[in-house]
């Protein structure tokens, strides 16, 4: 992907651009883990560097200074300080989620063989092991914590690149079973992940000797077949798995769709799709260029990207957006320039000068179900961002924070559009309400529109990757221009 200059609007080239690597982004993806892994990478090969939370930032971080933090594994912070920053200053900040609709392995996932089959134990992970979950080519893959010849224990990235299980449907001869709109989760949709066809009753899987553990080791717990692909893939011994938390995917490839390839075709993009746009945005907005009108050299404001674990199911644990990932980092970076002075009167000075979009996938009209979408509400694909609003509080939208990102939609010959749900419908929650309340931080909820959200598939457009680089990589290039109007 070419480099960008810093405050040079993307140009339709440019949008086109995006469409592949996000492509690839999701494929080469599957888990949480993995999404969040391949960013850091993205962000250190751009001259990000990686900070830890167990230690002090005072005197590490600096002015014009590129840095990332994880938490987890499974969320990051990305932050860029302006050469002219000062303490007190405002933040320009981007919040999505990167976690997506998905299963995952039960503590103890091993089953007894039930007619020669040999089955996995799952659980659904928010709204997962719906309809669109049959008969689907599913892989396997997520973090395994591994006790190093050191005796440290280290998270190691784990996936298998062929699928391992498939939930079966019941074929429409059988009658009234087969047409059951709500099957069973926990009986009628467990995942086949091989054979037994050795007539016992006991589950060949569970033979302890097959994997040389002890009793009471955790993989004495869990499907041999499986501890066996772990130990390969990872070129290790069983004895020194501590523990993993391993996901159950789509493995069917993303893929451009449509006559004119005008489609993306993909699983998980809600929401990799935003903090996809969002991290490539950063990263191009910090791009030195020769044609450059600006640079970091004339920021004076932090410019941050967090992508959240744990939306799906509520953002309530320490990775998730409603922990103090996103304050506590800006707090800290805050201290770190305040010195003795006034810390906190400085953290509420950045709060308030601040301004945050929550970006979270929005739904794009679906042509076959006009009836349940609002009038003049119903966004479309490959047309811009969709400016989410809802009276109810779900979303941070209001007169206030529309009018300031459509300053910057000007400024970046972006165009928005408007999405809210019709009176008879429930509207969805996202990560914006509860950060900027826990930072009185002006905010806007507003994402790129996708069809079929939480199926295990979904669409968005071509262009719609690019589409949101566009947008918020303007929003970092003028947010101080911008905000300048509403002082």
């Amino acid at each position: 992907m070419k480099k960008t200059p810093a405050q040079k609007n993307l140009s339709t080239a440019d949008v086109e651009s995006y469409a592949k690597p996000f492509l690839k982004f999701i494929t080469d993806n599957p888990t949480v883990f993995h999404a969040v892994d391949e960013l850091a990478k993205r962000l250190k090969s751009h001259g990000f560097t990686k900070l830890s939370s167990r230690e002090p930032w005072f005197g590490k971080i600096k002015p014009g200074g590129k840095y990332f933090i994880e938490r987890n594994g499974s969320s990051i912070i990305a932050f860029v300080i302006g050469n002219k920053y000062q303490a007190g200053n405002g933040a320009a900040v981007i919040a999505s989620h990167i976690d997506a609709v998905t299963t995952k392995l039960k503590p103890i996932p091993t089953k007894p063989t039930i007619a020669g089959y040999v089955q996995l134990g799952i659980a659904p992970y928010a709204g997962a092991l719906n309809k669109t979950w049959w008969d689907r080519d599913l892989g396997i893959g997520g973090k395994v914590l591994v006790k190093s010849s050191t005796g440290k224990i280290e998270p190691r990235l784990f996936k298998l690149d062929w699928p391992i299980a498939r939930i079966p449907t019941l074929a429409p001869h059988f009658g009234a079973p087969a047409y059951d709109p709500n099957p069973n989760p926990e009986t009628q949709m467990v995942p086949i992940i091989g054979l037994d066809n050795s007539g016992t009753e006991a589950d060949i899987s569970n033979d302890k000797s097959l994997i040389g553990c002890s009793a009471g080791a955790f993989t004495s717990t869990q499907p041999s077949r499986l501890v066996t692909a772990v130990t390969k893939e990872l070129q290790i011994k069983p004895e020194n798995i501590v523990n993993w938390e391993l996901e159950v995917f789509d493995t069917q490839p993303a893929q451009l769709g449509g006559l004119d390839k005008e489609f993306i075709f993909a699983p998980r993009i809600d929401d990799k799709l935003c903090s996809f746009a969002a991290i490539e945005a950063l990263i191009a907005s910090t791009e030195d260029s020769a044609d450059s009108t600006s640079s970091i050299d004339d920021d004076s404001i932090i410019k941050i990207v967090g992508c959240f674990d744990d939306e799906e199911i509520g953002s309530l644990l320490r990775q998730g957006a409603r922990s103090n990932f996103l304050p506590s980092t800006i707090e800290r970076i805050v201290a770190a320039f305040a010195g003795s002075l006034s810390i906190p009167e400085y953290i509420a000075q950045t709060y308030a000068n601040g301004f945050m979009i929550s970006a979270d996938v929005s739904h794009a009209v679906n042509p076959n179900y006009l009836n349940v979408y609002l009038e003049n509400h119903a966004p479309r694909l490959n047309v811009g961002v969709a400016v989410q609003a809802d009276p109810n509080g779900h979303t941070t939208t209001n007169s206030v924070s529309t009018a300031f990102l459509q300053k910057v939609a000007e400024c970046c010959d972006s165009q928005l559009q408007v999405f809210q749900i019709r009176n008879d419908s429930r509207s969805g929650g996202t990560v914006g309400p509860m950060l900027s309340s826990a930072m009185g931080m002006r905010a806007i909820d507003a994402g790129l529109p996708q069809l079929s959200m939480h199926s295990i598939r979904a669409t968005c457009g071509n262009l719609d990757p690019g589409l949101g680089v566009k947008l918020f990589k303007g929003f970092f290039d003028h947010f101080e221009a911008v905000d300048a109007q509403f002082r």
